[in-house]
């Protein structure tokens, strides 16, 4: 791995802690929230999506894809460097490695992918195009179609929490883990920075509503949110 491209691009204060590459997008938040919340000694670096720094040599020596979040932990599994892409693929390292906020029995694990799976396929995604024709290229693209699309499939998406949580306190059941740190940035973009809480009649999803409260009020969340933030 050519580090060495990445450490001039983003020198390390802290070389020995675990070094975020990320920007407080849903995705980047909900690695920077694991991170606060398993009070990881970590670094952050600001990667501007704006200006195409996800698409230099240096970023994707950390994440080909080049997309947003990378990490790299100096003392990964037997106490070597690993470097790791996709937000979902962290979170379950970071939880590994300090055996929090996930299931430690068989089901549960197995539960806990699946939903981490959902998010990362559906959520996400779907989400990510609602948000992307209902704001970003709405002056760009004035036929119905993809709102339409998008807001029929994120509205789907709502009734699915909705009736999960109906039946439980967090996505995992009576405990808070990674789920729900994949979701609720997610969910909680909807209504900032897309403004998008009446279009989408957010107020029909009470226990999802509920849950984001919950999870959004932690202390950990208003931290995460302010990690690798874009200078005004």
């Amino acid at each position: 791995m050519q580090l060495h491209l990445v450490r001039q691009r983003w020198p390390a204060q802290h070389p020995d802690r675990i070094q975020l590459y990320s920007l407080n997008t849903p995705n980047g938040i909900k690695v920077a929230l694991a991170l606060e919340e398993m009070r990881l000694a970590y670094e952050s670096h600001t990667i501007n999506i704006l200006t195409g720094d996800q698409h230099t040599d240096a970023y994707t020596v950390l994440s080909p894809n080049g997309k947003i979040p990378a990490l790299f932990d100096p003392h990964g599994p037997d106490d070597s460097p690993i470097s790791l892409m996709e937000s979902c693929a962290i979170l379950r390292y970071l939880a590994e490695k300090t055996g929090e906020y996930i299931p430690l029995d068989k089901a549960g694990k197995s539960a806990c992918e699946q939903w981490l799976f959902f998010q990362a396929a559906h959520i996400g995604p779907m989400f990510g195009q609602f948000g992307h024709f209902y704001v970003y290229a709405a002056d760009q693209c004035d036929h119905p179609y993809p709102v339409r699309r998008y807001t029929d499939e994120t509205r789907r998406l709502l009734a699915v929490l909705e009736r999960h949580l109906e039946r439980h306190e967090y996505m995992l059941g009576d405990s808070y883990s990674i789920v729900d740190m994949s979701i609720c940035p997610w969910v909680d973009c909807l209504s900032a920075p897309y403004n998008a809480s009446d279009h989408l009649g957010l107020s029909e999803f009470d226990r999802v509503g509920q849950w984001l409260e919950q999870c959004t009020s932690r202390p950990a969340y208003a931290k995460a949110q302010e990690v690798c933030k874009l200078d005004d």
